[in-house]
């Protein structure tokens, strides 16, 4: 479900314009469908119930604190990779029990956080952290459990900066090495390793790796039971993909109907299973609003000239990602039908999408065919629900865009504009 629709030739939230809310909180904003997150997690949640999974919501793919929230009213724990970001989870009302902490970086001072607050699982990647991890635990004479994160070197079929899975990476250890991790810290007192965490990447649109991944996780699993360990949790990470052209990505049933019949008599003989899903659940539940400043032409190109840029949507330059750009009230004739990087309709032009910052990498889409456009026109970027706000940035000290959730007939602003006061309220001045 994607709640972003054309109707009478404009683009809605629901029932709602978009070009009221641009009108009403100005731009660049993020506008998310309250409706559209939950349809995705509800899918997810259904398409994997026979599991029974704890459904950890990835907080680093879009992590407001109100986005969050909803999720948790709904059952949802939290995947987080920082000890800020689970103080958003806690900020947003999810029992830390259902949270899971990952990251090759964590501090001693987060991991200490973690602990007394009785984060559910502690993801290690690596002998080093787990020593530092049970040391802190001794020290504070309390328990904790970890799950070891394992690289089953499959490959997904991702940007390389999002493939996490194989050997070469600086996530986890290989399935070798995990072996003789159980057998050097398996029956630590206070961190108590029960569990392996996966993560082979992001987004990743075919089942086969993931049951690759699970295949050799479970003969690994196996033998470590042989030798007298404990696997009671298989965390198996996210990565399902999101519809940045529409039909790209497989239903969560899809994902299920391959995964499921692989645990199923394990999750009955007593394994946990958890998902750590991010993208799938919020990427499709965000746009991104932006005016045209302004129009140019420059030799043989076009420029449209916005108030967003790298600075506000990053993901295009860093992963040269693709998302669907359209005026949110084209001409007649030009309401897309689709979201495709191709649309064949007369009229289109080859047009550089660009922003406001002083980059040649600052851009939205490149030699992109749209429609007519003129300076004030209101433009969305769809699909930008995950890794955009999250990765926004003050670059050339441009402030954050605002936030705005739509929920039912009600526009709520859940994160206001920031103001150039802002940029410098941290600062310390003499």
């Amino acid at each position: 479900m994607d709640d972003f629709a054309y109707r009478h030739g404009e683009l809605h939230c629901g029932s709602i314009r978009v070009s009221s809310i641009a009108d009403r909180f100005g731009t660049p904003t993020y506008l998310y469908s309250a409706a559209t997150l939950l349809d995705h997690h509800r899918k997810l949640a259904q398409a994997f119930a026979p599991l029974q999974p704890l459904i950890c919501y990835s907080v680093k793919s879009s992590g407001n604190i109100n986005l969050c929230r909803l999720l948790a009213e709904e059952g949802a724990g939290m995947d987080v990779v920082s000890g800020g970001e689970l103080h958003r989870a806690m900020a947003a009302g999810c029992p830390t029990e259902h949270c899971v902490y990952a990251g090759v970086g964590k501090t001693d001072a987060e991991i200490e956080f973690a602990i007394l607050q009785g984060v559910g699982v502690l993801n290690v990647e690596s002998e080093a952290e787990f020593e530092v991890v049970a040391a802190i635990a001794a020290r504070l004479q309390r328990t904790c459990a970890a799950a070891l994160r394992v690289n089953p070197d499959v490959d997904p079929k991702t940007h390389r900066y999002t493939s996490t899975g194989r050997k070469e990476t600086k996530f986890g250890v290989d399935i070798e090495r995990a072996r003789a991790f159980f057998a050097a810290y398996g029956n630590d007192r206070w961190c108590r390793l029960t569990g392996i965490h996966l993560h082979i990447g992001s987004p990743v649109y075919s089942v086969q790796p993931y049951v690759d991944a699970i295949t050799k996780t479970l003969a690994l699993i196996d033998d470590l039971k042989a030798a007298g360990h404990t696997v009671d949790t298989l965390d198996l990470g996210g990565g399902f993909g999101a519809d940045y052209e529409t039909g790209q990505s497989p239903e969560a049933t899809v994902y299920a109907a391959a995964i499921v019949p692989l645990l199923a008599e394990r999750v009955r003989r007593g394994l946990r299973v958890i998902l750590e899903p991010g993208r799938t659940i919020v990427a499709n539940a965000g746009i991104l609003l932006t005016r045209v400043l302004y129009m140019k032409q420059s030799g043989d190109k076009t420029f449209v000239i916005c108030d967003a840029g790298m600075n506000t949507l990053l993901r295009p330059s860093h992963y040269d990602a693709f998302h669907f750009i359209w005026p949110t009230a084209p001409e007649a004739g030009f309401v897309p039908l689709h979201r495709a990087r191709s649309i064949e309709l007369d009229g289109l032009t080859l047009m550089d999408v660009v922003g406001p910052i002083c980059e040649s990498g600052d851009f939205l889409a490149i030699d992109r065919p749209l429609p007519p456009l003129r300076r004030g026109d209101l433009v969305a970027v769809f699909t930008a629900g995950a890794y955009g706000m999250s990765m926004a940035s003050r670059y050339n000290s441009v402030p954050l865009p605002a936030e705005v959730l739509v929920e039912g007939n009600e526009v709520r602003l859940i994160r206001r504009r920031e103001t150039w006061d802002d940029l410098i309220a941290h600062e310390c001045q003499a």
